[in-house]
């Protein structure tokens, strides 16, 4: 089926500009790494270990080490640059976050500005309490922003969706051509925009292009949708029963992510039950330092960067 070829890397890295740049997707691409050659269950478990730290951890400090090693991981993965792209989006969303809980939250003592009476919001004072719970807070979002970046970026979808397919084999189906549809639709959205460039009276500028280029990707989406609909019918899609097992040997990889993803819960569960990684934001503010924190740190940054030390049998 011509309409489910997926894009190469290199088309795939010039859909992304023009009209809809900025908004270019996380797309999976095949690279030899450790977190690309794991099998997709044991790294989207690693990935969700990860997730679970972030929300289980409240130290600025212990976030950070979290960050600075979802960064290294994904240059050891290969794709740096694209979470370099996902951590400016992070520090987008990050700034409203604590902009906003700075004028809200009303439960700190430490007053740094009097805004005077905001009417229905009562006193405007702004607390440092306010500001660093809502600092946590933005750190544990560009945590969540990485890593789901990272596994876009690193697990494969269509080995992810097998693992559901022995459940609902339509549902994984439909889950696999939507995620196939994506590249295409960006590969669309290039060409129109490059159309709309070489019209003689010149390209329409502003809302109205993005409104006309929108228009044309939907409309071009849905006549493939039935393209893609008429050709599974045809080769009987519908009558398909439950998929095979089909059995995998463990590599090392598979166990380096799976140690991994069990240390990175280990540790935060530990930095939480024993008070290393204690963070209170109300009433007062206490953010305790000491050597046992560094040691945490420094532990959940070694346990999520050690599986890609090893780059043995990687190779595509």
């Amino acid at each position: 089926m011509s309409a489910l070829r997926r894009s190469s890397p290199e088309s795939g890295s010039h859909a992304g500009s023009g009209a809809f740049g900025r908004f270019a997707p996380m797309l999976y691409r095949p690279l030899a790494s450790p977190l690309h050659a794991t099998r997709a269950g044991i790294a989207a478990l690693w990935a969700l270990s990860l997730m679970t730290g972030a929300l289980l951890l409240y130290h600025p400090l212990a976030l950070a080490a979290l960050i600075a090693a979802i960064l290294l991981a994904g240059y050891g993965a290969g794709v740096g640059r694209e979470l370099a792209r996902a951590l400016r989006t992070a520090l987008i969303i990050g700034l409203p976050i604590v902009l906003v809980n700075v004028l809200v939250s009303r439960e700190g003592l430490t007053v740094f500005a009097r805004l005077g009476d905001l009417g229905p919001f009562g006193q405007g004072n702004l607390t440092v309490e306010a500001l660093a719970y809502g600092g946590v807070i933005a750190l544990k979002v560009t945590v969540l922003v990485l890593i789901t970046a990272l596994a876009s970026l690193a697990i494969d979808p269509d080995a992810l969706l097998r693992i559901c397919r022995r459940l609902s084999f339509r549902s994984a189906l439909t889950t696999s051509l939507a995620v196939r549809m994506l590249p295409l639709l960006a590969a669309d959205a290039q060409r129109l925009a490059e159309a709309q460039r070489t019209r003689p009276d010149g390209a329409p500028r502003g809302a109205r292009a993005r409104a006309a280029l929108l228009g044309a990707v939907v409309a071009g989406s849905l006549d493939r949708a039935m393209d893609v609909a008429a050709t599974l019918e045809v080769r009987g899609f519908a009558t398909a029963g439950r998929a095979p097992r089909q059995q995998r040997p463990w590599s090392r990889h598979d166990l380096a992510f799976l140690v991994s993803a069990v240390a990175v819960l280990a540790l935060a569960l530990l930095g939480r039950l024993t008070g290393v990684a204690a963070f209170t934001s109300y009433p007062l503010l206490h953010v305790p330092f000491g050597v046992g924190l560094l040691v945490l740190c420094a532990a959940l940054a070694l346990s999520v960067l050690l599986p890609f030390a090893d780059r043995r049998g990687i190779e595509l």
